[in-house]
């Protein structure tokens, strides 16, 4: 697939959408693309094109996206990557992206400018999510796995730079990686979890880039014609547009490596998110939960809107999808790595989530 500016933007604002309020901003990924676009040719290939053995391995951007101190250069991704190709001894990889997002959709495209690899489209997770272990693609399952993980990021002026290659259990790599997050400011460019090319054929979201242009494109277009962006993309969720309303009130603190907070619209409508939108109710009544899609607009400019860039007085567009409708990796299917979910919102998922589980 070919990735010039119009690809690009697609790709972006469909990610948006389906960075159900994380999964970075549109500022970002366009930023990101654009430099990608100038530094080289990025190509996004079908998993179809690779061998069963060819290597992959996936980049993310660990950690909290409103921290004041966040801070990572744009080679950061990139030698993220090369730390891992050194590590496993391998001249070449292919890249995934761990989900997606406002940046996280076109996180690889750059890696792939620099370095010549190719990004793969079968990103982790078809939506974006909380914790680095629900874009493990069920690795944390295999008890004789071992991980590679880098991540880079941190003000050196601040004295914040962190370098890290940790390698061993998933579980607890993922964790020292998440509190790197922390020590640098808020955020890290990670290079994770090396498989075959095989595993992703019935772990990964195959076809969510493309999915993604598909859906920036209903944007695009829709404004263009002069019809209701919301209703649109809504439509092509197979979803709806709950409200539109205004923000009465935003909680959001900052801490452990995550934006954790709630956002109340015209007093009656509540989000809850940990990163990610994990809840919608009206009244106390339950409309939709992790992993449905619960994303938002910003009405006056028609575009995505994540749970970090929302303020009070804003108006919005609440759109949520169930989650049937989504194409998800293996990470969205364990009940068990919900549980950090619950604990840290104080609030039910599984249950509703996966029925008949408590």
């Amino acid at each position: 697939m070919r990735c010039d500016e119009e690809l690009v933007q697609a790709l972006v604002l469909g990610g948006a959408v389906l960075g159900g309020g994380g999964g970075g901003s549109i500022e970002e990924g366009l930023k990101l693309g654009k430099l990608a676009l100038e530094l080289g040719n990025p190509e996004i290939v079908p998993v179809e094109e690779l061998k069963p053995e060819d290597l992959v391995v996936t980049v993310a951007v660990v950690g909290a996206p409103a921290a004041k101190d966040r801070y990572i250069k744009p080679m950061d991704y990139v030698n993220a990557v090369r730390i891992i190709m050194d590590a496993v001894k391998t001249f070449t990889c292919n890249i995934i992206t761990n989900e997606m997002g406002g940046m996280a959709s076109v996180n690889g495209l750059l890696q792939s400018a620099v370095l010549g690899l190719r990004v793969v489209d079968a990103p982790c997770n078809g939506r974006a999510h909380p914790t680095s272990l629900m874009g493990a693609m069920g690795l944390h399952n295999l008890s004789d796995y071992v991980t590679v993980q880098s991540a880079l990021g941190g003000d050196p002026s601040r004295g914040r730079r962190v370098e890290l290659l940790v390698r061993g259990n998933i579980q607890s790599c993922s964790a020292l990686v998440r509190e790197a997050s922390v020590q640098a400011g808020g955020v890290v460019a990670v290079a994770r979890n090396p498989v075959p090319a095989s595993y992703l054929v019935e772990h990964a979201a195959v076809g969510a880039m493309k999915y993604a242009i598909s859906l920036g494109t209903v944007i695009i277009q829709s404004e263009r014609q002069g019809r209701s962006v919301e209703e649109e993309v809504a439509q092509h969720l197979g979803g709806e547009v709950v409200v539109q309303g205004r923000v009465t009130s935003v909680e959001l603190i900052t801490e452990a490596g995550f934006d954790r907070g709630t956002i109340w619209i015209d007093g009656s409508y509540e989000l809850v998110f940990l990163n990610e939108y994990m809840l919608l109710e009206r009244a106390g009544e339950r409309l939709y939960t992790f992993p449905d899609l619960i994303t938002t607009f910003d009405v006056a400019r028609h575009r995505p809107v994540s749970s970090a860039e929302i303020s009070k007085g804003m108006k919005i567009a609440v759109i949520a999808a169930p989650k049937e409708h989504l194409l998800l990796g293996a990470g969205m299917k364990d009940f068990k790595l919900f549980q950090h979910v619950e604990k840290a919102i104080g609030r039910p998922i599984i249950r509703y989530a996966f029925k008949g589980v408590e």
